[in-house]
């Protein structure tokens, strides 16, 4: 793993209460789609890569599944361990899924809810495949950020900022694709050589929001939140006058969440 890629996933936890408040969650259906291409049995058992807060723990939980998460950040742990209080069969462990003990052949279905990418591929996969027992399954899903007509040009717009002002993070190409051009990961599964084939879901929505809760959700990015602070509050200054001044005080941001499921070989 690079120095900054190790770096970049710790700083979800200097901001764990405003991430489980202000990230987005993901589609019903997602998990219905996880269930059902899975295999997974009522009583099966789940392993949890990353998971933050809970936000997808916890629909997981209500319908009664034992599951081990594994969570890098103590803040975001401890958010997670709260929420998931009630339910007994739920244990939060905080540590880095690199260094956890594997339990092998223990779990009936592995998942990770945009957290995978995070982790060194060449270790997560293999061990992945040893937690997993004959027949398990691997679940992967990202809210991925897409084109939206609905934004009318905001994401566009926004990007003179990023190059004026904030340099350090903008990128040539930010510019948003239309949700049929994103690459999709079940190349990268697959090649492991590790689980079957791959099979692919993906679910489109939009949400939206005003100056104030678009600039919190940006206070959860990784890229953001290593600004200095000073020169962060200036740029978030800027983006709020453009919303409230050009955009009437909402926009609209469309997601794409990705889901790869597959069995272990």
């Amino acid at each position: 793993m690079t120095d900054e890629r190790s770096q970049l996933r710790t700083t979800f936890n200097q901001v764990a209460l405003l991430y489980d408040r202000v990230r987005p969650g993901y589609p019903k259906a997602l998990f219905d789609d996880v269930v059902s291409l899975s295999g997974i049995t009522p009583q099966g058992r789940i392993l949890e890569i990353g998971c933050g807060t809970g936000q997808a723990t916890v629909t997981f939980a209500r319908r009664g599944y034992r599951i081990l998460c594994i969570e890098l950040g103590e803040n975001l742990g401890l958010v997670a361990q709260q929420k998931l209080a009630t339910y007994p069969q739920v244990e939060v462990r905080i540590e880095a899924f690199e260094d956890w003990a594997v339990e092998k052949n223990a779990f009936n279905l592995v998942i990770a809810a945009t957290a995978f990418h995070w982790l060194d591929p060449t270790i997560a996969y293999e061990k992945t495949v040893q937690a997993l027992s004959p027949g398990g399954a691997i679940a992967l899903f990202w809210n991925e950020h897409v084109h939206s007509d609905a934004s009318n040009g905001f994401f566009e717009e926004v990007q003179e900022l990023y190059r004026r002002l904030v340099p350090e993070i903008f990128k040539d190409d930010l510019l948003l694709r239309p949700e049929h051009e994103v690459p999709t990961k079940t190349c990268e599964i697959e090649q492991t050589g590790l689980f079957g084939e791959v099979t692919y879901r993906s679910y489109r929505w939009d949400a939206e929001y005003d100056a104030a809760t678009y600039l919190n959700l940006l206070n959860t990015y990784s890229g953001h939140l290593s600004l200095d602070s000073i020169k962060r509050a200036h740029f978030f200054d800027a983006i709020a006058e453009l919303i409230n001044t050009k955009f009437n005080g909402h926009i609209t941001k469309g997601y794409l969440t990705t889901l790869y499921v597959a069995q272990r070989l």
